[in-house]
């Protein structure tokens, strides 16, 4: 039987939340005359590590508590941490070692070395976070926000892997100018294998989660979680299916790209998704 408050409610909570933090972090990272320039980057990733720290604290206290409100609390938690590791990348504070565009020419294991580079201080910094919330949340009660943020690392890796090897359909105008150098790693056009099986393992997961929301007691903090989960996942799928569709990421988030028009006058298919994934 579907739960408004255990299945319905966490979608529509995670789609909101979703929606919004995207478009947030985009803003904060926008440079043009309209938007914030590149002079508030600091500001950025100062109240996107206060915002980061009260996430993590969140997600301490929330673990010694077995009740749905905990598991909420969590959730957001684990999603404030999140947007502190997007602005950090997003603004530069961390990216990687390499800030230049791929060399002519670049291929195979070259090409890959190179396009690590630009990025694994990001990747470190996420692992190194879902090792410590993994490890902070062994024991513990509640562990929705270790949870959270392990998925959450797994379906960027996958995008990021994509995106590497080459996907159909990709656009710049989420991703800042001070990056652009990044659309020079991304594969060619092309659908692939590696797609398809991205987005097959993903429903699979969403699968799993979903079974175990529709199979645990009404109203449990199980229930909640596992819905949680299962949206985050569907997600996931949707963002793959960004990679394969020709979607413009201005037709979501242009409310918060004042520039977005003059962007898509320069619409290019090498580009990322630069949101959250949550995102």
């Amino acid at each position: 039987m579907v739960s408004w408050s255990g299945h319905i409610l966490p979608f529509i909570v995670t789609v909101v939340i979703w929606f919004f933090a995207t478009g947030l972090i985009a803003f904060s990272v926008s440079v043009g005359p309209d938007n914030r320039g590149r002079a508030t980057f600091r500001r950025s990733v100062a109240l996107g590590g206060a915002a980061g720290i009260a996430g993590l604290i969140a997600i301490l206290l929330a673990s010694k508590s077995v009740s749905v409100a905990a598991v909420y609390v969590s959730f957001v938690g684990a999603l404030l941490v999140w947007g502190w590791h997007e602005v950090g990348f997003l603004t530069g504070a961390a990216a990687g070692p390499r800030r230049s565009a791929c060399q002519p020419g670049a291929r195979g294991m070259d090409r890959f070395m190179q396009a690590s580079a630009t990025v694994i201080h990001h990747e470190v910094a996420l692992a190194l976070t879902a090792l410590m919330l993994i490890t902070l949340s062994w024991n513990a009660a509640n562990q929705i926000g270790a949870m959270v943020f392990v998925l959450m690392f797994a379906l960027r890796l996958s995008t990021k892997v994509n995106l590497f090897v080459g996907v159909p359909n990709s656009t710049t105008e989420m991703l800042p100018a001070h990056l652009s150098y990044l659309k020079s790693y991304f594969g060619r056009n092309r659908m692939t294998w590696l797609l398809a099986v991205s987005v097959s393992a993903i429903l699979a997961a969403s699968a799993w989660f979903g079974s175990l929301a529709i199979a645990a007691p009404l109203g449990s903090v199980e229930m909640t979680g596992a819905s949680l989960l299962t949206a985050l996942c569907l997600l996931g799928v949707l963002e793959h299916l960004f990679l394969a569709l020709p979607f413009r990421d201005g037709m979501l988030w242009g409310w918060a790209l004042p520039q977005a028009g003059a962007r898509s006058g320069s619409h290019s298919n090498l580009g990322g998704k630069g949101g959250s994934q949550p995102s």
